[in-house]
């Protein structure tokens, strides 16, 4: 997708344009997926499970003169812990932020419960709006214009894109609408920057990505990977120390594996990934540590670019 997108060398600075656009939806819709093929590399972690995104995630594309800043926001769901919450409530203010809000919706699941409550929360979002039905090969067209019908009854939304995030079916209509509708401004961002997250920040996120993959239904939902060191060596390597913080000794036993095999293989496949992202050497080395009640602990809401809620 960058190649179709990429931006002249020189822009006039007059006409220069910048948006700001929220990608909001249920958990698994789809929105990291969008944000990494819009960007043209990966700046957000994907997996099967539901909530991986916790934070908001910021992906840079370019059209033409418009730099289009993307943030990748938490599902949106029915809170019942404390992390669900914060995530929640991101996403919500991630919206109410932007200069456009889009919703994306999984076409299988339709509109389900979780779906008909984000629909009647933006009735709270004066922003202008757009709906996005992802994994459109996968449904049969008439199913698409009744999730489409229903939606548009609920909430007026500008335009509707029909789109595959994952085989780039419709982006290009997509990005160009974006860029057409983003608003006159300098660019936030370097031409060639990506995203703002921070690479330690982005190596946490990758090594937490490798162990939901990994371990699948296994580990709950609370742990959390924190980069402690990052040191650069003469031979050009980077030595990076990561610890992944549980809440339960059963879970470090999870995490580590029979002989510590689990662990081993996390930490080979994130090192495998962060070299092909640094383009040099990596020695990862991670360190698992119980932490009870962590989901409870302000700093680990700072160190996850979340707000700890009251």
């Amino acid at each position: 997708m960058a190649d179709e997108v990429n931006p002249p060398m020189e822009v006039d600075a007059q006409k220069q344009k910048c948006g700001f656009i929220a990608l909001i939806g249920a958990p698994n819709a789809g929105k990291s997926t969008l944000v990494n093929a819009l960007v043209g590399s990966k700046v957000s972690i994907v997996t099967h499970k539901v909530q991986t995104t916790r934070a908001i995630v910021r992906g840079i594309a370019m059209a033409g003169e418009a730099q289009l800043v993307l943030l990748d926001t938490p599902g949106i769901f029915a809170p019942k812990r404390r992390l669900d919450k914060a995530m929640v409530t991101t996403a919500w203010g991630g919206a109410k932020d932007a200069d456009l809000v889009g919703l994306l919706i999984d076409v299988r699941k339709g509109i389900d419960n979780q779906v008909e409550a984000i629909l009647d929360g933006l009735a709270d979002v004066r922003q202008p709006k757009f709906l996005l039905l992802n994994k459109i090969d996968l449904v049969a067209r008439d199913k698409l214009l009744d999730i489409a019908a229903r939606a548009n009854d609920k909430v007026a939304f500008e335009r509707t894109f029909m789109i595959s995030a994952l085989t780039g079916d419709g982006l290009k209509d997509l990005i160009e609408w974006l860029a057409e509708r983003s608003p006159a401004g300098p660019w936030m961002f370097p031409l060639d920057q990506l995203s703002d997250l921070p690479m330690r920040q982005l190596a946490s996120e990758i090594t937490r990505e490798k162990i939901f993959l990994r371990l699948h239904e296994e580990l709950p939902y609370a742990s959390t990977v924190e980069t402690e060191a990052w040191k650069e060596l003469k031979d050009g390597a980077v030595r990076i120390e990561q610890v992944v913080f549980v809440e339960r000794d059963s879970h470090k036993k999870i995490l580590l594996g029979k002989g510590g095999q689990t662990i081993k293989a996390i930490s080979q496949a994130a090192r495998e990934e962060l070299s092909e992202l640094l383009e040099r050497p990596v020695h990862l080395f991670l360190f698992v540590k119980v932490r009870r009640k962590w989901g409870d602990d302000p700093e680990r809401y700072r160190e996850m670019g979340l707000d700890y809620p009251t």
